[in-house]
């Protein structure tokens, strides 16, 4: 009768638990690195709404942006990074940037964020 119980028990071993709360962490450290630039990335697509909303020349535009990351204390993108075309409804307003995050060692996370207000979702290609 013995035998019969623990060939019925189940559950996970030592080394299984250990392993399965590495995988977690080391997940958890990923997120509490990525999270900030996605909270970041967030602000700036509404910053370029509001910055288009507040001007109708590219300067007024860049401004606007300007005192919206201020205000929203971040510093990925500035008013003069900003892409700024004449579009079919005003002006329309798309940005581009590129965030490395240090992982360990040699290795590194290279997340690239791009936003527009154009309705086609197309962000425009800035003039040089």
């Amino acid at each position: 009768m013995n035998n019969r119980k623990l060939t019925q028990q189940r559950g996970i071993s030592l080394i299984g638990l250990i392993l399965t709360l590495g995988v977690l962490v080391v997940i958890a450290m990923l997120g509490m690195k990525v999270v900030p630039t996605v909270v970041e990335y967030l602000s700036i697509k509404k910053a370029i709404v509001a910055a288009k909303q507040a001007g109708s020349t590219v300067r007024d535009i860049q401004i606007s942006f300007d005192k919206q990351s201020a205000a929203g204390y971040f510093d990925a993108v500035s008013g003069k990074d900003l892409s700024i075309v004449k579009g079919t409804d005003g002006m329309d307003v798309s940005f581009a940037y590129t965030k490395k995050i240090p992982l360990f060692g040699p290795a590194s996370l290279l997340l690239e964020y791009e936003g527009t207000t154009a309705k086609n979702g197309i962000p425009a290609k800035r003039l040089e």
